[in-house]
């Protein structure tokens, strides 16, 4: 999936000569925790929850309150902003966000600011890639690492009739083996999962019952 198609467009932003006040108050009232500070489209700094906590008075201790409304945006807001491209992937923003601890990605386009992608956005996206909003069943199944593994298992499912809503293949602690989760629809998966383990697979989830019991 593409940045573009899970990115946020509607975006709200403040400009550079805007004071720390101003931000915490769109911050709050919009309930948002980034604050992209644009000059006209063009990105010149991103300010965080965090930033904004930095330097507002604790409530223990509210001494000098008016400085949030004499320091501009520009004094906190972080300018090394790390970006993403609208034809960039998921797991290239996904890999960004981890590698550099941050917790949105503004998405820039010939120098322009066009859309921003969040922890949320991606966590949602992942969740409808699963099919987690749908009624069904998991199915966590250990396969060797070679070629055709996952054809075969999606055959075993095709032939009970039952529709794949996502599919996920996680590592293992053997390096020649995968975890392949996928999402079916359907609530009853032990007749699937007996096929698969019935096809020489470890099923790991559901646990199968003893035959005879």
């Amino acid at each position: 999936m593409l940045v573009e198609e899970m990115m946020q467009r509607e975006l709200i932003t403040i400009g550079l000569h805007d004071t720390v006040l101003a931000a915490l108050t769109v911050a709050k009232a919009n309930r948002i925790r980034h604050l992209p500070v644009v000059e006209g489209e063009t990105l010149l700094g991103i300010v965080s929850d965090r930033d904004l906590r930095d330097v507002s008075p604790s409530v223990l201790c509210p001494s000098n309150p008016d400085v949030l409304e004499k320091t501009p945006v520009s004094r906190i807001m972080k300018t090394d902003v790390i970006t993403v491209h609208p034809l960039d992937t998921m797991d290239e923003a996904a890999r960004l966000m981890y590698q550099h601890h941050i917790g949105c990605l503004p998405v820039v386009s010939e120098g322009k600011l066009v859309g921003l992608i969040t922890e949320r956005d991606l966590l949602h996206t992942l969740v409808e890639m699963m099919g987690g909003t749908e009624p069904g069943s998991t199915l966590r199944v250990a396969i060797p690492h070679r070629p055709g593994t996952l054809a075969d298992v999606a055959g075993i499912i095709r032939a009970r009739g039952v529709n794949i809503l996502g599919v996920l293949i996680a590592p293992a602690r053997e390096e020649d083996r995968r975890v392949l989760v996928i999402r079916v629809q359907t609530i009853h998966p032990l007749g699937v999962a007996r096929d698969i383990a019935a096809a020489g697979y470890q099923v790991l989830w559901p646990v199968l019952p003893e035959e005879g019991l």
